[in-house]
C-alpha cells in the first residue's frame, strides 16, 4: 500500500511539473499583423515582436503616467459622467498606437474593422475612427508591451516587459486617454465610451452595465484589418511578407506540447486516485 502511494505522490509531482509551463505562459511577445480583402483573402501580412516594434516604431506612453479604464457602475448613473467610480489601473505602461500598426499592412481606410484577437479566444473590434481619428477624451488605442510601474490597486498585471514573471497580461490593450478626470487620473471611462465609440457592438457591457474596462484585451497576439479593397487579381503579386526578427522564433502562443502534457498529467492523477480509493475499499 505504501509503494503504491509513493508512486501516486510522483505522478501528481510529475504531472505538476510538466503542466506548469503552460499555466505560466501567457504574456504574448509577438503580434501578427494581417490585412483581408473584401472577399476574405489575405493582402499582406507580417509578424513583429514587441522589441521590433519598441525600437522601430513611435512610443506610446512613458512608462511613468498611469491609465485607466473604468467597470461597470451598480448604484447612481451607469455611465458616471465625472469618472471617478470603480476605476481601473492599467499601470504606468509604454506601447504602440495600433494606428502605426496597420501602417505596416497598408493601414486602414473609412469604412474598414479592425479585430483584435488573444491567444485565449477573445477578441474585440474597433472602426476606422478610432483607430485614426481619436477624440482626445478617448485617446490613442495602444497595443501595451511594457509597464513601468503595476497598478497600484485592483488587479495586478506586472512590471517590466512581456513574461510570467514581469508584464504578465502583456500584450494588452489600453486607452491612453488625453484628458483627465476631477482627481487628475487619465480615464477613459464609460461615458468617453458612449460618445467615441458610437455604436453599440464596439461597447462593452458587463450584464447590462457599460464598463470600459472590458475593452481592455490582454494577451493579444493578431490584429486583422477587414478591409473593402478588392481582392488580388490572378497573377498580380502580392507584398512581401515581413517576419520581424528572423532570429526569434518565439510567436507568444500558449505552447501546445506544455498543454497537452499537462492535461495528460491531470488525468493520469485523477486515474491514480480513483484507483487508490478502490484499493482502500477493498482493504
Amino acid at each position: 500500500m505504501k509503494k503504491i502511494s509513493w508512486v501516486l505522490l510522483c505522478l501528481l509531482v510529475l504531472a505538476l511539473v510538466v503542466a506548469q509551463p503552460a499555466l505560466a505562459a501567457n504574456a504574448t511577445t509577438s503580434v501578427h499583423i494581417v490585412k483581408y480583402a473584401s472577399d476574405g483573402t489575405v493582402l499582406t501580412e507580417t509578424t513583429k515582436t514587441y522589441q521590433w516594434l519598441r525600437d522601430n516604431l513611435p512610443l506610446q506612453g512613458d512608462g511613468v503616467t498611469h491609465y485607466y479604464h473604468q467597470g461597470p457602475i451598480f448604484e447612481g448613473d451607469m455611465w458616471d459622467p465625472g469618472e471617478t467610480e470603480n476605476l481601473k489601473d492599467k499601470g504606468a505602461v509604454k506601447g504602440t498606437a495600433l494606428k502605426d500598426l496597420c501602417e505596416l499592412v497598408g493601414g486602414m481606410s473609412a469604412g474598414d474593422e479592425i479585430m483584435l484577437k488573444a491567444v485565449d479566444g477573445w477578441h474585440t473590434e474597433f472602426a476606422y475612427e478610432n483607430i485614426y481619428e481619436p477624440l482626445d477624451i478617448q485617446g490613442i488605442i495602444t497595443l501595451c508591451w511594457y509597464s513601468g510601474e503595476d497598478a497600484l490597486s485592483g488587479e495586478r498585471y506586472g512590471e517590466g516587459y512581456p513574461g510570467a514573471n514581469a508584464y504578465h497580461t502583456a500584450m494588452q490593450i489600453v486607452f491612453l486617454a488625453g484628458t483627465t478626470n476631477p482627481e487628475g487620473n487619465y480615464v477613459f471611462g464609460n461615458s468617453d465610451m458612449r460618445v467615441c465609440l458610437t455604436e453599440e457592438r464596439y461597447q462593452h457591457f458587463y450584464e447590462g452595465l457599460p464598463s470600459t474596462n472590458g475593452l481592455s484585451g490582454k494577451w493579444i497576439d493578431e490584429v486583422a484589418i477587414f478591409s473593402g479593397e478588392a481582392p488580388v487579381k490572378p497573377g498580380e503579386k502580392l507584398p512581401p511578407e515581413t517576419t520581424g526578427d528572423p532570429e526569434r522564433q518565439d510567436t507568444g502562443q500558449l505552447p501546445l506540447v506544455p498543454i497537452i502534457l499537462g492535461g495528460v498529467g491531470v488525468i493520469v492523477v485523477a486515474g491514480s486516485i480513483i484507483l487508490l480509493s478502490v484499493r482502500r475499499r477493498a482493504n
